[in-house]
């Protein structure tokens, strides 16, 4: 029995190690698509990323520690796991709120070159969506708050993907439509409200 919690503890802390790693680029490759590039879905979608690595990186730390071999300190884990979720859930709050003040004030109405954003968003849509499986199985045979918590992240993180794939694909392929204006403007605020409430979610269930 203890072999097999151990098992699936390491696996946890795998899983978000990958998490950590394969989240790491996206900041970096959509920032640097801010160079040729002015879509307020880019700009809001590199914002997002970045809080959402910070968070990612906050609850491997907490997990790894708190699930190590002869950890005891059940309040402080416990304590220690609840700040990991409550960050996770301002994190979105953080990059949601960022999204609608850049897409509502932002002036830029030239895209320029969204295609290193897009070609981020569509491999986050596969590798994220894996991830949601992966978390929701491992939150589930462990119980862990930080992996149950980490499977909603990236069920938004998949449904927010897609909705940037869709905005960016239109403003990559019609850049001067109105199509492609109203899309990365309502592509931007459906994401941003979505983010928003699983963040509050987050925080309210963590409370």
């Amino acid at each position: 029995m203890k072999e097999e919690k151990a098992k699936k503890e390491k696996s946890g802390s795998r899983t978000l190690l990958m998490s950590v790693l394969m989240s790491s680029p996206g900041p970096l490759v959509v920032g640097l698509g801010l160079l040729v590039g002015q879509s307020s879905t880019q700009l809001a979608d590199f914002v997002r990323r970045s809080a959402e690595l910070l968070a990612i990186i906050l609850s491997y730390i907490v997990y790894t520690l708190t699930n190590k071999q002869g950890y005891t300190d059940l309040q402080k884990k416990a304590r220690l796991e609840r700040m990991s979720n409550l960050f996770v859930g301002g994190a979105m709050i953080l990059g949601g709120t960022a999204m609608i003040f850049i897409t509502l004030f932002s002036e830029n109405t030239e895209k320029g070159n969204v295609i290193p954003g897009l070609s981020i968003a569509v491999m986050g849509v596969i590798a994220n969506s894996l991830f949601w499986r992966k978390y929701t199985k491992l939150g589930k045979e462990t119980g862990n708050q930080i992996l149950n918590v980490q499977a909603r992240l990236y069920r938004a993180k998949t449904f927010v993907d897609g909705c940037v794939t869709i905005a960016l694909t239109t403003v990559a392929a019609f850049p001067e439509s109105q199509a492609a204006f109203y899309l990365d403007f309502v592509g931007s605020v459906i994401v941003a409200v979505y983010l928003i409430f699983c963040g509050f979610k987050t925080i309210k269930e963590s409370c």
